[in-house]
């Protein structure tokens, strides 16, 4: 458990030293008062130490208050996937389809993980969202109450610990409010989607007399509707076919053709008989009464194909699919601060978020693997039975969805509570003023997963097994009529077997209730999260010791220590298996770090010929964590203003991840795989070093697998996980020349480097790594394989290990000009703000040692090469009209890996480039009052049917609209 005592002796030492410091020292700090000409300097995200907001030498993309405002939608993770260096994978649509995620937004900076972006709020870690990951959902931040968001590119865990490897986003929240507001706004699609959402919150603050307190309340409810993904106005079934015009490799012409209406006649929700063959293949109407099923046009694959419309009796991939899930988020939160003295503050908050998320998914369903005794089924009409049995038939197979036993929905009930505490402020020691923060955190998440109508595989056998009862004349299942079940009959049902009810799986809802509740059962997963860390820094310079030419040296330095916990609980029947999913034991994880860091700012020059400033900034942690040992971080960065105008600015380090809970900790879960014996003779020949080491495993040439059974599978976490490394360097310019107010340009060159990755490994890969290796069998993956006396494979332990690499490079820009266009002879302020990213290079090594099998990423759809984000604000009195656009270069629909697809493979093998455009207005009243409408996507432009990539907007045209009060 956390350590208490650790905790309660180290807040009271550090309140005490800044009781202690301040007491004695207070007419000190005041005479040493900056003077008022003095410029500025702030808590700047990427530093512990105070600066000018333009000194950081890491390139900094702010997102302000304003332009979330005018999103119109609640889910920060949406708003921020929006920016040009941030993928939309993890965000509300992109996780709909997980399971624990469903409903979590997560920022993923640069694509490369979002469990290596650290999310921050007012600077300090926050609670992960999910049991998989230290992600922190996005959508737990109420949108209402950021003041900005400030986002860095490069590794950054010598300022703020491990997960800071692609960037960090820190979230700054609204303080020191003063009076009564009340915001309401919403949005509504205005092409028949369904999307619709509402958000009211309300904001309450108030500042004691004196103004050393300050103290808010906030309270927020917003609501997200579903879309289901059928619904989407480029929703068309769409697939590919094999193209019948094709005469082979390099003809010119596309092998494959993307068309509408690609599904299965081999299943849907009124059951296929002979779904793959055999005889006639037979469907149901909903009454059941039997029909020949409808015939495919063209071939997609072996179970799917292309029909000229949608047929009720055709399963289409969209089909039951949600693309937003339902949410309802209530949100309850307050801050403080009171200043005990004129250089200590006691500082707080505390919030508690309370989210509800209701899922739909596929029904559950059997793609046969089931069969139907023909001779003495219950339910089978006489036509069909004399049919079947005509055609030599007594046993069919059989593929169904189960639809008609109840949508296969799911419900997350999500809570987050999360405290911080602190003192900060300052205290003198001879002469030297030292800027202090010593905090508590505690955050704890709960999520209770139901799955409601999951099959239970075994008891549907049971079921579909009827027969007439001789006795009764009724039907009955099997199990139940010991005169009809022969020699060798076993009851297939594992759970209440006493309870079976024959199951009519012919048409729709013809079943009884009795054996929908026999067949199926509801599936409940509870995790709990917990995160606690105290922790402390201590800031100062040199000032009254020495200066460096430029000025003093600036110090941070500080001490952290945090503990994170996940404890996950299933239900009795998921313990034991039962359901279509590997059974999930209860389990317990958890590890603590102590960390150590240190920060300096070395002010080199300043105000000298081509060195208007020279600066340099170090910093360096260590951390020991319980679970993955020791792990260093550390940075350097430089900022060169030759002239007043132009600052080059540029960062190296290494930052670290560590293994979260379940990479490290999750259970050992069994569970079965096909796979390919790459020492099979047919196989032998995929790799040169393949025939010789598998001749030194002992499995003679020739050998011939049985790849007829399944094998076993043994996977969960990996405790001798060690942590991630990255090399991240950043090289940029700022231009703000003088003689154009207001204007400043950023230019930044990123790369970033990751070696020795966490990567879950299957079991074909472990199989194939072990043989192809270069200079003998690997070792390392060959462990993980048992193998019988005829060498076939039995057992494979899959899981996680660090073996994987990643990289990305790429060139971000910003332009930023605010002008009053008086001199132009007219009205009104002008605000133009224009952000880009391009992607010069994104590939992952599934290997790290095998070099060759690269997976480039760069140029495929959800990571396309360029991105652009245009906002252009025109102000004019109580007037802000505003115009944002954003653009979203071509990308292909195939692997574009060397070696891998090429755009021969399908047609169209692109989806062409999207600009989308966004439009509001916005009018505020006695300053009071502010109302706004907008117009997201004016121009309805979405992305062909056959891509559902969560980076695109395929909610098309919708209006927003909002109204804020407030009373002083």
């Amino acid at each position: 458990m956390f350590k208490k005592n650790l905790i309660t002796n180290a807040l009271r030492n550090a309140a005490l030293i800044g009781l202690v410091g301040s007491l004695a020292y207070p007419a000190m700090a005041q005479e040493n008062a900056p003077d008022e000409e003095a410029v500025e300097k702030i808590k700047v995200t990427g530093s512990r130490i105070k600066r000018a907001e333009l000194s950081t030498p890491a390139p900094i993309v702010s997102v302000s208050a304003e332009e979330i405002k005018r999103f119109g939608t609640p889910d920060l993770g949406s708003i921020l996937a929006e920016l040009p260096a941030i993928a939309a994978g993890s965000t509300l649509i992109g996780n709909n389809n997980s399971n624990a995620n469903a409903g979590l937004s997560s920022p993923d900076l640069r694509s490369l993980g979002e469990n290596r972006t650290l999310t921050l709020v007012n600077g300090k870690r926050h609670v992960a969202g999910s049991p998989f990951s230290n992600a922190v959902d996005t959508g737990s931040i109420p949108a209402a109450m950021i003041e900005r968001i400030e986002v860095i590119t490069g590794g950054a865990s010598a300022i703020y610990g491990s997960d800071a490897v692609s960037g960090v986003i820190n979230v700054i929240l609204r303080d020191d409010y003063e009076g009564l507001e009340f915001r309401f706004d919403g949005t509504t699609d205005l092409e028949g989607v369904g999307n619709r959402t509402n958000n009211f919150s309300a904001l309450y603050g108030h500042t004691t007399d004196d103004g050393r307190g300050n103290i808010t309340f906030f309270a927020e409810k917003n609501n997200i509707n579903q879309v289901m993904e059928p619904d989407l106005q480029q929703a068309a079934a769409w697939g590919t076919i094999v193209n019948p015009a094709d005469t082979g490799e390099n003809d010119g012409i596309a092998d494959r053709l993307r068309v509408p209406f690609v599904g299965s006649e081999m299943i849907n929700q009124f059951g296929v008989i002979n779904p793959f063959g055999g005889g006639p293949r037979i469907t149901f109407m909903p009454d059941g009464t039997p029909m020949d099923q409808v015939s495919r046009l063209e071939t997609n694959s072996f179970a799917f194909g292309s029909f000229d419309q949608r047929y009720d009796t055709v399963f289409f991939g969209e089909d039951y699919v949600n693309y937003i899930p339902d949410q309802e988020t209530v949100t309850l939160a307050s801050t403080f601060r009171y200043d005990i003295t004129d250089n200590v503050r006691f500082y707080g908050d505390v919030k508690h978020v309370d989210k509800k998320i209701e899922q739909q998914f596929q029904p559950s369903f059997r793609f046969g693997g089931v069969f139907v005794d023909v001779e003495d089924n219950a339910f089978l009409d006489d036509s069909t039975r004399s049919r079947l049995l005509d055609g030599g038939q007594s046993v069919v197979e059989m593929s169904r969805f189960f639809t008609d036993i109840g949508n296969r929905t799911a419900s997350n009930d999500r809570e987050l509570f999360r405290f911080i505490g602190g003192f900060e402020g300052y205290f003198s020691l001879s002469d030297t003023e030292f800027d202090y923060d010593v905090y508590y955190t505690r955050g704890e998440v709960s999520n209770v997963r139901r799955t409601l109508n999951d099959l239970i595989p075994t008891n549907f056998l049971a079921a579909l097994d009827s027969v007439i009862d001789p006795e009764t004349g009724q039907a009955a299942c099997r199990s139940q009529v010991p005169e009809l079940q022969g020699d060798d009959y076993e009851d297939p049902a594992l759970v209440n077997p006493e309870n079976c009810a024959p199951f009519n799986p012919f048409g729709f809802g013809q079943a009884s209730a009795a054996s929908a509740d026999f067949i199926a059962g509801d599936v409940q997963r509870e995790d709990e999260i917990t995160q606690e860390m105290i922790g402390g820094t201590l800031a100062f310079d040199s000032a009254e010791w020495f200066e460096l030419p430029g000025g003093p040296l600036g110090i941070a330095l500080g001490y952290e220590y945090r503990e994170e916990e996940v404890e996950t609980t299933t239900d009795e029947l998921t313990q034991q298996g039962v359901f279509t999913n590997a059974a999930t034991p209860n389990s317990f994880g958890g590890y603590d770090v102590s960390e150590f860091f240190v920060e300096l700012r070395l002010p080199l020059l300043s105000d000298v010929m081509l060195a208007k400033e020279l600066s340099l900034d170090a910093a360096y942690r260590t951390a020991d964590y319980s679970h993955a040992g020791s792990a260093d971080a550390w940075q350097v960065g430089f900022m060169w203003a030759p002239i007043e105008d132009v600052r080059i600015r540029g960062t190296v380090g290494e930052a670290v991840r560590a293994p979260n809970v379940d990479e490290a900790f999750s259970p050992q879960s069994p569970g079965f795989a096909n796979i390919n014996d790459p020492c099979d003779a047919d196989n032998i020949n995929d790799d040169p070093d393949r025939a010789a080491n598998c001749l030194a495993l002992g499995i003679p040439a020739g050998f011939e697998a049985n790849d007829n059974v399944s094998i076993e599978t043994v996977s969960g976490g990996n405790p001798d996980l060690f942590s991630e490394s990255s090399e991240s360097k950043t090289v940029g310019v700022v231009w703000t020349p003088e003689f154009l107010e207001n204007f400043s340009v950023t230019l930044d060159f990123y790369d970033i480097e990751i070696e020795d990755a966490i990567t879950e490994v299957g079991a074909q890969d472990i199989l194939d790594n072990c043989v192809d290796a270069t200079g003998g069998p690997d070792a390392g993956f060959c462990s993980q394989i048992d193998r019988d006396e005829n060498n076939d494979v039995e057992v494979v332990r899959s899981g996680f290990i660090n073996a994987s690499a990643l990289k990305t490079s790429g060139v971000e820009f910003q332009v930023r000009y605010t002008t009053e266009l008086g001199d132009l002879g007219l009205p009104g302020e002008l605000r133009l703000n224009l952000q880009g990213n391009k992607v010069n290079e994104l590939e992952e090594y599934a290997f790290q040692d095998r070099p060759d099998e690269i997976n480039v990423e760069v140029g495929e759809v959800g990571d396309p090469e360029y991105q652009l984000r245009t906002i252009v604000d025109y102000r004019l009195d109580e007037w802000n009209f505003n115009y944002t656009s954003r653009f979203i270069d071509r990308s292909a629909l195939f692997d574009v890996s060397p070696g891998a697809d090429s755009p021969e493979d399908v047609s169209p093998a692109f989806v062409g480039s999207i600009w989308t455009h966004d439009f509001s207005i916005e009018y505020t009243y006695n300053e009071n009052v502010d109302v706004y409408v907008g117009l997201r996507n004016a121009f309805n432009k979405v992305p062909p049917g056959y891509t559902f990539n969560p980076l695109y907007d395929l909610l098309g045209r919708r209006l927003n609209a909002g109204i804020t009060v407030r009373f002083e």
